[in-house]
Parts: C-alpha cells; sequence; structure tokens
C-alpha cells in the first residue's frame, strides 16, 4: 500500500505548480495593505454641498474587523463545511482557499489604488474637516483641504477615499466567490434546476448586500460608490472562481479543475500481498473510475476536472503573425455561374 513517504513527492511536485498563483495573491495583498497608509489626491470641494455634509459616525455599523469576518474568515470555514459535506476532496479545499484569498486580494489592491488616485470626499466630509464657522464659496472657485481644521490626519486622508466602496467591493468578493463555490456544487444550471437551489447559491450575496446598504447608512459612502465596489467585487469574484473551476453550466461544475502537473499513468500500488493476488484489472478499479470522458488518463487527478487544452503562447503568437503575413487564398470561383 501507499505510504506518507511516497505520496509526499507526488503531492509536492502538484502543489507546485500552484506556486505563481500563491506569490500573485501574496503580492496583491501587500499592494492593498501598504496603500492603506498612503496620503493620496484630495479634490476641491464646497463647504455648502449637501451631498458631503452628513455626520460623521464614530461607530460603524461593519467595522473592519467585522468586515474580515464576513468576507474571509465565514466563506473560507463554509466552504471547507461544504466541501466536507459533498466532495471530500483535498485539491477541492486548496482551490477555494485559493480562489477566495485571490479574489479578495484582487479587489482590495484595486479597490485601493482607485481610492487613492480618485479622491472622492465622503458624504461625511465635512464633519471631518470642521472649517471655520461662517466660511461661504469664494465666488467661481472651491476649497481644498487647506482650509481644515481637523488635526487627526487618518480622519482626514480617508475622508477622501469615498469611490468606491471597500466595504462593498471586498463583501461581494468574499461570499460572491462563495456563492460561485455553492451554485457548482448544487450544480444551479443543470436541467433540474430548481428554486431551492438558487435560493442556496444567492443566499451569500443577500449578506454582501446588507454590507454595503450599511455604509449609506452611516454615511461613509455615495450609492455610486456602493454600486461600483459590488459590481467591481461580484467581477473578480466570478474571474477567481473560473480560473479554479470549471463553468457553471458544466456536468462537471462541482469538481475543481486538477492540477497544472501530471500524474504517473498508472500509480504504484504497492506489493502488499493480498492486492497481488488480485487480478490485475481489479486493482485498477478504483483509478478507472475517476476519469473523464474525453481526458488523458495521466494528467487527471482523482476528484478533479482536466482543464481545457492549451498551447504555449509563443505558438498562439507564432500562428497569428504566420496567419497575418501569409492570408489564405480566397477562391474566386463561382460554383453558380451559368454559361
Amino acid at each position: 500500500m501507499h505510504s506518507s513517504d511516497t505520496n509526499f513527492p507526488l503531492s509536492r511536485h502538484l502543489l507546485y505548480s500552484y506556486a505563481p498563483d500563491w506569490i500573485c495573491t501574496v503580492v496583491f495583498s501587500a499592494a492593498f495593505l501598504s496603500l492603506e497608509t498612503i496620503d493620496g489626491f484630495r479634490r476641491e470641494f464646497s463647504v455648502e454641498d449637501q451631498a458631503i455634509s452628513h455626520p460623521y459616525a464614530v461607530h460603524e455599523r461593519v467595522p473592519n474587523f467585522a468586515l474580515y469576518m464576513v468576507c474571509l474568515v465565514a466563506p473560507f470555514i463554509l466552504q471547507a463545511a461544504v466541501n466536507y459535506w459533498t466532495v471530500r476532496s483535498f485539491w477541492d479545499s486548496h482551490n477555494s482557499s485559493l480562489g477566495l484569498v485571490l479574489a479578495l486580494a484582487l479587489t482590495g489592491s484595486i479597490t485601493q489604488v482607485t481610492k487613492v488616485t480618485v479622491g472622492r470626499p465622503r458624504p461625511d466630509l465635512l464633519d471631518r474637516c470642521q472649517p471655520p464657522p461662517g466660511l461661504s464659496d469664494p465666488e467661481y472657485k472651491l476649497f481644498d483641504s487647506s482650509i481644515c481644521t481637523q488635526t487627526n490626519l487618518r480622519i482626514m486622508r480617508d475622508g477622501f477615499r469615498s469611490f468606491p466602496s471597500g466595504h462593498s467591493s471586498m463583501s461581494f468578493a468574499g461570499l460572491g466567490f462563495f456563492a460561485f463555490y455553492l451554485a457548482g456544487k448544487v450544480h444551479l444550471f443543470d436541467r433540474r434546476g430548481t428554486a431551492p437551489k438558487a435560493w442556496v447559491s444567492l443566499t451569500p450575496f443577500i449578506g454582501a448586500a446588507l454590507v454595503a446598504i450599511s455604509r449609506t447608512m452611516d454615511y461613509r459612502h455615495h450609492w455610486q460608490d456602493v454600486l461600483v465596489g459590488s459590481v467591481l467585487g461580484t467581477i473578480m469574484a466570478y474571474f477567481s472562481y473560473r480560473l479554479y473551476y470549471p463553468p457553471l453550466t458544466s456536468k462537471h461544475s462541482h469538481q475543481p479543475y486538477a492540477p497544472r502537473g501530471s500524474i504517473p499513468l498508472e500509480p504504484d500500488y504497492g506489493d502488499d500481498e493480498a492486492e497481488e493476488l488480485l487480478p490485475h484489472h481489479s486493482r485498477r478499479n478504483s483509478w478507472e473510475e475517476h476519469r473523464q470522458d474525453g481526458t488523458n488518463e495521466s494528467s487527471v487527478v482523482p476528484g478533479t476536472v482536466r482543464r481545457g487544452e492549451a498551447a504555449h503562447l509563443e505558438e498562439y503568437w507564432r500562428d497569428s503573425r504566420e496567419t497575418s503575413q501569409h492570408p489564405p487564398r480566397v477562391s474566386t470561383d463561382r460554383g453558380d455561374q451559368r454559361v
């Protein structure tokens, strides 16, 4: 029988195939965290603008700690539970965890870059700024942040990061990924699609929507900020999900994509005496059960589904160059010509 030492080199080889994905995830996460302390662009504003005259909420309905529990910790635990209740696959657990973290890292970094470059004032900016009493707009001009008497630099810096909503984008990225994960497990779009499966799959989006709505209740964001953040998070969630799972319409939507590495044509069944007494075809039955229709038996890990075949980028580029330099000739003969 297999020993842990025998399986370890193979597992390590397959896990190493995901090293670029984990490295990118770490890089995007570092970018997200580092941009938090950058003093970005600050737009000019009017002290008579009612859209930015709302009160500053000291206590948020969904603070940052609660946000990370909602968008990261809860989906991670729930995905592990769903994996245990359904496929019980190591690669499903690995791919779902990697996809979730990647979705959040991509969303967070894009959100932060946009925030510090756009510099849109929050709805509570004037309460943060605390301009001198009796100040009014000059004719044909706007004020900048130099008029503010606020001494807390963190509050002022955060006051110009309204677009897009980070709470909205992160909650839709984390819970959105979990929603797609659930949809794949229950085969939402198969021929037996039912309303209960749709409700199960869409429930995480309800939680994400509540987080997004709370940002307008706290006057932290304008409705446009929340809308764009929600769309951004959903797009990144689906993008990350499709990197590691087949389409939701696939008959294998409950399975993760196979690792990018390869496995031997015939696994080592060991030299156990009892197993040696069995016919050769019987010893291969468990292996045969995991093969997918139309796949190469030398590269499909049990419990996964093969990715679409793809050539190297150099081959794609070379074929494109050759096609553009030597376009196929179009025949000028017409079969419908009459004599």
